[in-house]
């Protein structure tokens, strides 16, 4: 399995850095991943949702460490790209988010 794509959305907040969406093999794609820093660093949440009882279940994840650690680098390098894009003028910083704009990774609210 490879990586084929990944895109990055900056954020401007104290924890939330940005979301990612990972291309696998061209062919298959995982939404809603968050770059979230965490007292001992960056780390990848992955995309959930709600469930009745208030807790959260991922949708999509990693079946064992060595993939979570593959895709987490993966991600987490991606992401320090960009911010260097961003550093080079390259690209706009992230704007501080507000109440309007729209979450890409956001959780989705279903009842199962």
């Amino acid at each position: 399995m490879e990586i084929s794509e990944i895109k990055i959305t900056l954020r401007d907040d104290n924890k939330l850095k940005g979301f990612a969406s990972i291309t696998l093999d061209n062919c298959f794609v995982v939404r809603g991943l968050k770059i979230i820093e965490g007292a001992s660093g960056l780390f990848i949440a992955m995309p959930s949702r709600k469930r009745r009882d208030g807790t959260f279940q991922d949708i999509a994840h990693p079946i064992n460490m060595s993939t979570r650690e593959w895709l987490e680098n993966s991600v987490i390098a991606a992401y320090k790209q960009e911010l260097q894009r961003v550093e080079s003028d390259e690209i706009p910083p992230p704007m501080t988010r507000d109440s309007t704009d729209e979450d890409p990774g956001s959780v989705m609210e279903e009842s199962f």
